[in-house]
């Protein structure tokens, strides 16, 4: 095995973070076309969507497994490549079943994809000795923002759904094909068992992860309805907050390695935890509507780091294989995106979103009480901690 300490593997790992972003973005836009193609209600349209969901967490679980076995190039080439295949069915799927298969192959994809790279990640910012792991994430971002204005802006031209889909399958593909030869040939490849369930410090982590990536999404579904709510913006402005805090988790990724290698796990872990919480605690708490711009913007560049950390941590601790380690805490990630959100419509209909927000606020703060704990296992083996 190469080193992995070398700019063209630092660059395939950018690039499966990048289209691993642009992909699941360029779903996004197509979402309104496939419920007009097949005339469903939003409750149908809801039940497909969860196709998406639960392909990505049983690939997730796979992936872990198999990684401990493969190592990660295998699997982040076959899910690179399910993304980029995939992709234009999704534009053409002619029926609910139809569409509802072709959303679980695409969220299997890309739950493949995810675990794998950050597998990949962590060895080669290991073997790097320096923090790596903000920038590869802040390159997610990137293709978040890159797939959804490239999707946007093709389908305002008038092409039709499935030929842009095909322009950005093969932009995908062309960076695959980029980063195949670049990549690791074994990573992580574990003689132990294949399967372990999460435990001790592993545990923790994946909770964490689940409490950040909560955020990531309650931001996202239900943050315009917030300071609508409120009344301190019209629903013409509502999805304002949510911009400020997406350029704001990406600008914080994009410095994060530099802070992270001057400060520590540790202390980022416990400043970005305080800074979101004061985030929610100026949204929550403003009277006008910049003053609630400048709680989404902390609470981005607060939350920016944590998941990062995170997956640090899980290649630090010796409980489990790193590659099943990640893997919990991708898969405690997603649940937060998929499932969090719902639990805060909950929350939010017996006493109020207000309530629900500063739950998550709370929960949140748990990260900052926890850091200690979080970064104190193998200090002595550690090139970036506190």
């Amino acid at each position: 095995m190469h080193s992995a300490d070398r700019p063209a593997t630092r660059l395939a790992t950018r690039l499966a973070f990048l289209v691993a972003g642009f992909g699941i973005a360029c779903w996004a836009p197509l979402v309104p076309f496939a419920k007009t193609r097949l005339g469903v209600d939003d409750g149908v349209l809801g039940l497909l969507l969860l196709s998406l969901g639960i392909g990505s967490v049983v690939a997730m679980l796979l992936t872990g497994i198999m990684s401990a076995r493969y190592g990660s190039k295998p699997i982040i080439i076959a899910g690179g490549l399910g993304l980029a295949l995939v992709l234009p069915l999704l534009a053409i799927a002619s029926s609910p079943a139809m569409l509802a298969l072709a959303l679980f192959a695409f969220g299997a994809a890309l739950g493949s994809i995810d675990v794998a790279m950050n597998i990949h990640a962590v060895e080669v910012e290991r073997d790097a000795g320096r923090p790596l792991m903000s920038g590869f994430h802040a390159l997610f971002s990137i293709g978040g923002f890159a797939g959804s204005a490239l999707m946007t802006a093709l389908l305002s031209l008038q092409l039709g759904a499935f030929a842009c889909t095909l322009i950005c399958s093969v932009l995908m593909l062309v960076a695959m094909l980029a980063a195949w030869p670049r990549l690791l040939l074994s990573l992580q490849v574990q003689d132990g068992p294949l399967f372990v369930l999460p435990h001790g410090s592993v545990l923790l982590l994946a909770l964490f992860g689940a409490i950040t990536f909560l955020v990531e999404g309650t931001m996202l579904d239900w943050g315009a309805l917030l300071v609508i709510g409120a009344g301190l913006v019209s629903e013409a402005q509502g999805g304002i907050g949510y911009i400020v805090f997406s350029i704001a988790m990406t600008m914080g990724r994009l410095g994060g390695d530099a802070v992270v290698a001057r400060i520590g796990d540790r202390t980022t872990l416990f400043w970005g935890g305080l800074i979101a919480v004061a985030g929610f605690a100026v949204l929550l708490t403003a009277p006008v509507a910049a003053v609630a711009i400048v709680g989404f913007l902390l609470i981005g560049l607060g939350a920016s780091n944590l998941v990062p950390v995170l997956f640090r941590r899980a290649a630090r601790q010796t409980v489990m294989p790193t590659g099943l380690a990640v893997a919990a805490i991708t898969t405690a990630g997603y649940a937060g995106i998929f499932i969090g959100p719902a639990g805060v419509g909950f929350v939010a209909r017996l006493g109020g979103l207000p309530t629900a927000f500063w739950l998550l606020a709370a929960l949140m703060g748990l990260v900052t009480l926890s850091a200690r704990i979080v970064t104190a296992e193998q200090r002595q083996t550690s090139q970036v901690d506190a």
